[in-house]
């Protein structure tokens, strides 16, 4: 059944360019964790049509989802973009085709050397550096050293620094004040829910999962009792967790509160010691990388 209803939103959903199905191909080839592009629909379209031995990865929704954010910059006619992880550049590359309009400046924040190649690869061949910036390194480092506020900020990277990020970039001011900070994969694989929601996923990534699960808790009630933020969480993908700026009866912007006896405020410092680098205890993976829709792997969350 998942299958049928992947392959019906498919045919339902406006195309990608060209340009993102060639970095998604040569993505799929290049990596062997590719598969963390895709999200359990798109695992479950793949595998139907994947022969024994060859390399499961999604062939059919990741145009849903590059056309999904293309159409969420389209509609925000955002202006400014945040991606905290990279991979190799896909989703870059679709808040680029969403923002031709707007012209949007475009940040990405990635820590892997490999994919920090990969994602100047795609820059490079598309042409895409006179609106993106790619910058290097830890994100919660380079999260501290950024000024201004953005429209749209897109988080997929490490789960145990989702915390961290998501924090700093309300402390900080970072959100603009009809922003939205885009979570993805919060469900981890259905780990969140509980380590017996997904008796199918392969024992070699469980333990990972099951660890990203339990920061993603953590996260998930974090951010829902945070004063400050209105919160929806979406059972799409590997779950996608939507938060803007809460607005109270005079239509103001709660930016500032009194929390747990200490003051929070959108200037406030930092959350240290969480690391971008796509895994779960700052060890091996993809950096702050990117996508995870229900993508599958070895130690990092991956991207678009």
């Amino acid at each position: 059944m998942a299958a049928e209803v992947t392959d019906y939103c498919s045919k339902h959903t406006n195309g990608i360019p060209s340009s993102m199905q060639d970095v998604w191909q040569w993505t799929v080839k290049s990596f062997k964790d590719a598969d963390k592009m895709s999200s359990p629909l798109q695992v479950c379209l793949a595998l139907s049509h994947v022969q024994p031995g060859e390399h499961r990865s999604a062939h059919g929704l990741t145009r849903d989802k590059g056309a999904w954010m293309i159409f969420l910059a389209e509609d925000r006619q955002a202006k400014r973009i945040l991606e905290i992880g990279s991979y190799s550049g896909y989703s870059a590359l679709a808040w680029y085709e969403g923002t031709k309009r707007t012209k949007a400046d475009i940040i990405l924040l990635e820590l892997s050397a490999e994919m920090i190649a990969a994602t100047r690869r795609t820059l490079d061949t598309y042409n895409l550096n006179d609106r993106v910036t790619l910058i290097e390194g830890p994100a919660q480092e380079s999260i501290a050293t950024l000024t201004g506020t953005f429209d749209i900020v897109f988080v997929d990277a490490n789960k145990d620094g989702y915390l961290g990020y998501v924090k700093a970039i309300l402390d900080q001011n970072l959100l603009a004040p009809n922003g939205v900070i885009v979570c993805d994969n919060v469900f981890a694989r259905g780990m969140t829910i509980s380590t017996s929601a997904n008796p199918d996923l392969d024992n070699s990534v469980r333990p990972y999962w099951t660890e990203c699960g339990k920061a993603l808790q953590k996260f998930n009630e974090y951010v829902v009792n945070d004063p400050r933020v209105d919160v929806t969480m979406l059972p799409v993908f590997d779950g996608v967790s939507m938060i803007k700026w809460k607005v109270d009866a005079s239509n103001t912007t709660v930016k500032s509160v009194d929390r747990l006896g200490e003051k929070e405020s959108a200037n406030g410092d930092c959350s240290g010691g969480v690391r971008a680098d796509g895994a779960m205890n700052g060890g091996g993976g993809n950096a702050v990388n990117g996508n995870l829709d229900v993508d599958a792997a070895n130690g990092t969350d991956a991207d678009k």
